[in-house]
């Protein structure tokens, strides 16, 4: 047999204990500093006096920042392995800091184990990855969003330095995170892909502006986390340009392709949890005469919410398979991401909605955790780049695998598949065969 869905025994018995530790230990920090989202990321919130306790027991078992190889203190487990405990992971905004997975931290640990120097290696990625210190990824600009091709933040090579100017949007953790990586135009002459480097800059670096921290759509003014930043002819040595000039989106690879399959599965968390309310409310409600869960309409709910789900899983980790199978991030495995990253929005959108409505006013409420799965959905449409940019990439990847059709008629046109069918048989063709043929 060469297909099969199972985990082997002893990975499975370590996803079952993730599974109870998160459920019992790590959840209930949610509801202790509920409408804090940021407060597992920021090491001066009290939050981290109740994670810190939740770390020893993960370590323990082996289960720290898996993504890492061993030398940086992780297993270096692969993409499907991963994969499976983001989907427990996801039930919780608080588990990937008690697990050693917090975005972005996870991605730039990444970035500086496979580029950084021995110095900076030493300076931030130890402390960073034994969560003394938090960072920031900054790509984003005002006006261009996410499209690099409009990217006008720039560095300048002068001597031995770079010298950043420009702007740039929704740096999440910016203030207070001790450095940040980012993306910036250092060669303007040649195409975005090319002239594009990551540059590593200390927070407490001279000219670098906080202009505001911006909040997420629920979060009154002024809090947030998320700083719109201006570089006022920042000065930084030449060698924090990560993995080399003009090898930004190369090196960014590293840290964004298996980033999308881990939001996926956090996703199907998320989607799941709305499951699990929505079928709960309808078995318990009463009205009109039957329980909701009776109605066909909310049976409908129900099927579709469940194909919905297992469809997105399934395709999840399929592409979490392929990443493992190819150990790049190849044209077949850059559409799938491209695929699940789309499909994330749709179905948290669809399977949230759903569960709200069964739930009528109390779903709209903000007496359960349906509030906040809503405000997701928008999140998860315009990270890691908008979903329409995704659908492009993925239709030019697929259109690749067809040719066009020189002829008025496509091969498909049934009085050409006739003609073929001749050919190929000839005279053991009878008259009676003809004339179903020609006549069905």
């Amino acid at each position: 047999m060469t297909w099969q869905f199972e985990t082997d025994p002893e990975f499975q018995e370590k996803l079952d204990w993730t599974d109870t530790y998160v459920r019992e230990e790590v959840e209930p920090l949610g509801i202790l500093f509920r409408g804090q989202s940021e407060a597992s990321f920021d090491p001066t919130h009290e939050a981290r006096e109740f994670i810190k306790p939740l770390q020893g027991p993960v370590k323990k078992r082996g289960l720290w920042a898996c993504h890492l190889t061993p030398e940086l203190g992780g297993q270096g487990y692969g993409q499907v392995k991963l994969a499976l405990m983001n989907e427990i992971l996801g039930r919780s905004l608080f588990a990937s800091n008690v697990f050693g997975t917090m975005a972005p931290d996870t991605g730039n640990a990444e970035l500086l184990a496979h580029f950084g120097t021995e110095e900076q290696k030493e300076k931030y990625l130890k402390p960073l990855l034994n969560q003394e210190i938090t960072s920031c990824f900054s790509m984003t600009e005002p006006a261009g969003g996410a499209d690099p091709k409009t990217f006008t933040c720039k560095a300048v090579k002068e001597g031995d330095e770079y010298v950043i100017s420009g702007e740039k949007w929704f740096s999440s953790h910016a203030s207070f995170a001790e450095f940040l990586l980012v993306m910036l135009v250092t060669d303007d002459t040649v195409p975005i892909y090319e002239g594009a480097s990551i540059i590593l800059v200390p927070r407490e670096t001279p000219g670098l502006e906080i202009i505001r921290d911006v909040g997420l759509m629920a979060e009154p003014l002024p809090t947030g986390k998320h700083a719109h930043l201006r570089f006022n002819s920042v000065r930084v040595p030449a060698e924090n340009c990560i993995g080399g000039e003009g090898k930004g989106f190369k090196a960014a690879q590293v840290r964004l392709g298996g980033g999308r399959v881990h939001h996926a599965m956090r996703a199907v968390a998320t989607a799941k949890q709305a499951f699990d309310m929505l079928c709960e409310r309808a078995l318990s409600r009463f009205t009109q005469g039957t329980h909701l869960s009776d109605k066909q309409m909310v049976q409908d709910m129900i099927a579709e919410s469940y194909i919905q789900i297992q469809q997105f899983r399934l395709h999840t980790l399929y592409t979490a398979w392929l990443i493992d199978k190819h150990q790049e991030y190849n044209r077949e495995v850059r559409k799938e991401i491209a695929a699940v990253k789309v499909a994330t929005e749709t179905v948290l959108h669809d399977v949230v909605l759903r569960s709200i409505r069964i739930h009528g006013s109390l779903g709209m409420s903000n007496l359960t955790p349906l509030a906040r799965m809503w405000s997701q959905v928008p999140m998860y449409a315009t990270q890691d780049g908008p979903t329409e940019v995704h659908k492009v990439t993925i239709a030019k990847q697929v259109l690749k695998d067809y040719e066009a059709c020189t002829e008025v008629f496509p091969d498909y046109y049934l009085p050409h598949q006739m003609e073929h069918v001749k050919q190929k048989y000839g005279d053991r063709i009878t008259p009676t065969m003809l004339h179903n043929m020609l006549n069905a």
